[in-house]
């Protein structure tokens, strides 16, 4: 991943820059949450402020569970969020005064790194389970050394993190599992352990839109022990379904968008931004998910 200038510059020259008052009046927008969409939306707003001068875009991170219960206070226009909102939030919400409405950005692949040294290829949805859970330590069992498997995750506010529990491990995580702050932690630390494995957005892989990233390698995932093994990076593993882990990457508003909110929404769904969601390593909205989001974006189009 390229380097980029800390969020914080970003939101001061965005301040510093709609006070300038030759923009006239200048629409301010908050959008937070998920790390692993942070550095996708930050390349979207950049290049959409360049077309329309009297928008200002500020983004941090800091989890999907914080982008949401950023929406709920009323403390963001957007609530990033790489998994579903749970009932539970929904109803706070709604007790709020609050009714968000998702219209997804773009999907996401899960990929498992290891160190780039690690013999092993490939592995099954059910041997990470055994592996998240606990229940499988040593590599020696999947064809490797005899070395404890060194298990990297994220923290619990991390959309990453319910959504691999939930449709992967299927239980608790070890307690041996370090949970790190970010997905950027999480391959700086495999990068250095040899015996680690780690979860990540497939966005995190992907030195540019051509080049995988060398400093780890990135395992072939396999629906069951008998199906065939299939690596995230390729964009016909996703859109056949062969890959076995994918997600949407959801933005939730407060009801249907409307004026400068909805329009740089409808930006981040057009052609031009689904080339950059492509190129920042994810994959664009699928058919399944266009309804959904022309219902969200369309009946806000005349306010």
């Amino acid at each position: 991943m390229k380097k980029r200038l800390p969020l914080i510059f970003l939101f001061f020259g965005f301040l510093c820059w709609s006070c300038n008052p030759k923009h006239g009046h200048v629409e301010n927008l908050l959008i937070k949450g998920s790390d692993t969409e942070v550095n996708l939306v930050l390349t979207l707003a950049e290049t959409y402020m360049m077309e329309d001068p009297d928008i200002s875009i500020a983004i941090t991170g800091g989890g999907s569970g914080a982008g949401i219960a950023a929406l709920i206070n009323g403390k963001t226009s957007i609530a990033n969020s790489s998994r579903a909102m749970k009932a539970e939030e929904l109803t706070m919400a709604n007790d709020r005064g609050v009714y968000p409405l998702a219209t997804v950005l773009g999907i996401d692949a899960i990929a498992i790194i290891v160190h780039k040294d690690c013999p092993i290829n490939e592995i099954s949805k059910h041997q990470l389970a055994a592996i998240y859970s606990g229940r499988l330590n040593n590599w020696k069992y999947l064809g490797g050394s005899d070395e404890e498997i060194s298990l990297y995750g994220r923290q619990s506010n991390s959309g990453t993190f319910v959504y691999f529990r939930d449709s992967i491990v299927q239980a608790e995580y070890s307690s041996d599992v370090k949970q790190m702050n970010g997905t950027a932690q999480i391959v700086e630390a495999i990068k250095n352990d040899r015996n680690g494995i780690g979860y990540v957005g497939v966005g995190y892989v992907q030195e540019n839109k051509d080049q995988i990233n060398q400093h780890f390698k990135v395992l072939a995932v396999k629906a069951n022990d008998q199906s065939s093994a299939y690596l995230p990076t390729l964009a016909s593993n996703i859109e056949n379904g062969n890959y076995p882990i994918t997600r949407p990457l959801f933005q939730y508003t407060n009801g249907h968008p409307k004026g400068k909110l909805r329009q740089f929404l409808r930006y981040c769904l057009s052609a031009e931004g689904q080339a950059l969601v492509q190129k920042s390593g994810y994959f664009p909205v699928t058919k399944a998910y266009w309804k959904q989001n022309e219902q969200a974006l369309v009946m806000g189009q005349n306010k």
